[in-house]
This record gives structure tokens, C-alpha cells and sequence, in this order.
């Protein structure tokens, strides 16, 4: 018997961003050390200092992770490893529809010095579960950096049903956790009653982090936290302590936001947030395409208080 699985944070980790220059052709990585000064220093709220982030993940959905390449995503390891400098878990996204492309970037970001991998179910190809048993020990075999499966079939057009996951974690130890993001509370649920010991679920929507916390969920990995790390990593806190009260006044609080950030495609909302922030500017790289002006107005109003909390000194 090999080690017991150990979770790699409890509390939320945000899907950082990918700050790129004006004209999207380039990484802006003053942009980018800033946002994680921003996430681990935390922010206010309501008057209320809270601290910042548990964890951190990179080259997630979030990150745009289709457009960044090769040569990005190495320096953004890089970069996110050296500036986060040890003060929480560094998470790289390294998960593709191929299971070579994904062996040689979770082995790279393993080798770079990521505290783990978070590994999507392959999208596009829809394997059956033993493709994706197959997929997931294949990473494992190169590495034993532990690894959260992300299960996003919104994005994927697969669902990793709760079977299918529960196969995976009997198969490979080294995975420690799971991101859930099906938005099926009964499914979470299912999860949740039969995953082994010491593997962490995180639900991978904002909008349901406090009832799937109140479920038995060990955290959050979150969009909206890149412009709220306080009151959202707070929010969660307060869960996972049982302050059900206080963490459902931080959740209706920032609700109207945690849905604009999906109003168009994630992470334009959040982008154009970001940008009113004076944090970053709003470049999206194609196929994602500018807000709208009309979409623009709806996400910039949802988020209002949000922004001004979040105000760039």
C-alpha cells in the first residue's frame, strides 16, 4: 500500500487569468505577478479585510489554456512557480484530448516544480470510461506529481459520470481530487458519499461552492476569486467551518457577479472586470471575441461593487 492521499489544499484556488498585451500577441507578465500578489494578499469587502487564496491554478479554462503556446505555457509555470515563491500550492493545468500531449506537459510542469496537475477529462474525442482510466494512469506513469481530475462537460461534451470518477480514484492513487463541475448536485453528492479517503473535491462553479462545500466538499476552484480572492476565499472559509450563516451572506452578496461572469464566454466577463479594476487589460485571443456592448453593460453593473472593491491602487 502506497501512501495515504493527502489533499492538496482546502479553501479555494483561483483559475488565474492570462493577462495578455493590448495587441493579445504576448504574456503581460507584470499584469500576471500582479494578479497573484492580488490573490494571495486578498482584498475587502463590505468594509471587512479577508485573506487571500489557499492555492493557485494556471493554464486552466480560465487561462485560456487552447490559445497559449507551447513556449507560453512553459514560461507561465515558470513564472507562477517563481513569483508565488512557495506561499501556496502552485496547480498546473496540463489536461488535453491527447494522451501523449498530456503525458509531456503534466511530466514538464512536474519537472518545473508544481505541487499538482489538474488534469481535464479529454474533450472533443468523448472516450468511454476505460479510455479514461487509460488516460488518467498514463500521466501517472510518468509522474507521481499528484493529480485533481476536472470533470467539465460543458466544456468537454463528456460527462465524467460519479462511476466513472470513483473508477479512476480505485485505479490511480496519485489522483488526490477531483474539480467538479457538471453543476449536478446529485452527482457531486454521489461522489462525495463513495470517494476514498483523503480525496478532495472542489466544485469548479462559484455559484454552487457553499452548497457542495455544505455537502462535504473540500473547496473551491473559482473564476470569480481573480477580481474577489477575499470575500470569495472567505466565503468558503466560513463553510468549511460551518458558518452557514456567514458564508450565505457572502454568497447571495456575490451572486448577481458569479453569474455575469458566465453572461458571454468565460473569461471576458472576468477580463473586462479585471480591466476596470486597472488590473490588466480585457484582450481575449480568438476565437473568443470582445464583449459586446451590451454585454459589457450587464457585466460591468452585475459586478459593480466588486470592481470598486477590487479597485487597482
Amino acid at each position: 500500500m502506497g501512501p495515504a492521499r493527502q489533499p492538496l489544499f482546502r479553501g479555494t484556488a483561483p483559475a488565474l487569468v492570462t493577462p495578455f498585451t493590448p495587441d493579445g500577441r504576448a504574456i503581460d507578465e507584470a499584469a500576471f505577478r500582479a494578479l497573484i500578489d492580488f490573490q494571495i494578499g486578498g482584498s475587502s469587502w463590505g468594509g471587512e479585510a479577508y485573506d487571500g487564496v489557499e492555492a493557485l491554478v494556471v493554464l486552466g479554462t480560465t487561462g485560456e489554456n487552447p490559445t497559449v503556446t507551447d513556449g507560453e505555457r512553459r514560461r507561465l509555470v515558470d513564472l507562477t512557480l517563481e513569483h508565488t515563491a512557495g506561499r501556496v500550492p502552485v496547480i498546473v493545468g496540463t489536461g488535453t484530448n491527447s494522451t501523449a500531449e498530456t503525458v509531456t506537459f503534466s511530466r514538464e510542469a512536474a519537472e518545473a516544480g508544481a505541487d499538482g496537475l489538474l488534469v481535464v477529462g479529454p474533450y472533443y474525442n468523448k472516450p468511454t470510461p476505460a479510455g479514461v482510466r487509460a488516460h488518467l494512469a498514463a500521466v501517472a506513469d510518468v509522474t507521481d506529481c499528484p493529480i485533481i481530475l476536472y470533470n467539465v462537460p460543458g466544456r468537454t461534451g463528456s460527462n465524467l459520470t460519479a462511476e466513472t470518477t470513483l473508477s479512476v480514484l480505485d485505479l490511480v492513487p496519485s489522483v488526490v481530487g477531483v474539480k467538479e463541475a457538471s453543476g449536478d448536485l446529485n452527482q457531486i453528492a454521489d461522489l462525495l458519499a463513495h470517494a476514498p479517503d483523503g480525496v478532495a473535491v472542489y466544485s469548479g462553479d462559484d455559484d454552487l461552492a457553499l452548497p457542495t462545500v455544505a455537502l462535504g466538499a473540500d473547496g473551491l476552484i473559482s473564476v470569480i476569486a481573480n477580481a474577489a480572492p477575499g470575500p470569495v476565499a472567505e466565503l468558503v472559509r466560513r463553510a468549511l467551518e460551518d458558518d452557514l450563516a456567514g458564508a450565505r451572506a457572502l454568497h447571495f452578496a456575490l451572486l448577481d457577479a458569479m453569474r455575469a461572469s458566465f453572461h458571454e464566454a468565460n473569461p471576458g466577463p472576468l477580463k473586462a472586470v479585471l480591466a476596470a479594476q486597472g488590473r490588466m487589460e480585457p484582450t481575449l485571443r480568438l476565437p473568443l471575441a470582445p464583449l459586446t456592448e451590451a454585454g459589457a453593460a450587464h457585466v460591468l453593473a452585475a459586478y459593480a461593487a466588486v470592481t470598486e472593491a477590487g479597485r487597482a491602487a
